[in-house]
């Protein structure tokens, strides 16, 4: 196995041991929403007038994925719709006070597993850092062209 097959196969085996160390906690806080639908959720956050295209393309879902999505998250009263008075063809999305709690307790989930793992980063230099970001950033950027 070459240098580039250890490292993609290492990536991808600390992914998968990341999420499954995090699912039950984040499953049982988060009880009775879809990992995906607490993506979405997420989104919605932090995208100013979400739109199906908009989250369709942070999500890496079909837009088709999306709107079936919104429609259950509207229907949980997690989000609502809105227009811009500008553009009233489009729908946007936005948290409602049951969505920022939702989003809320996501966010609080992350916090706790970056204080659970900050053993992993307290060494870190900075060079690491930057090092590793070069390295998914330009990994990215390849995903990104190839996909166009």
């Amino acid at each position: 196995m070459d240098k580039r097959q250890l490292l993609m196969s290492e990536l991808m085996d600390l992914s998968n041991e990341i999420i499954w160390l995090n699912k039950p906690e984040l499953e049982a806080a988060l009880k009775g929403y879809t990992l995906n639908e607490i993506e979405v959720i997420e989104h919605i956050a932090l995208i100013p007038n979400a739109n199906v295209t908009k989250l369709a393309a942070a999500s890496y879902m079909t837009r088709g994925a999306i709107s079936k999505l919104t429609k259950k998250l509207l229907a949980k009263n997690i989000i609502e719709s809105y227009q811009l008075i500008e553009n009233k063809k489009e729908r946007y999305f936005r948290l409602t006070p049951s969505g920022q709690k939702v989003n809320e307790i996501h966010q609080e989930l992350h916090q706790s597993f970056l204080e659970r793992d900050k053993e992993v980063f307290k060494n870190m230099t900075e060079d690491e850092f930057n090092t590793i970001f070069r390295f998914i950033g330009r990994y990215r950027h390849h995903l990104k062209n190839i996909t166009k």
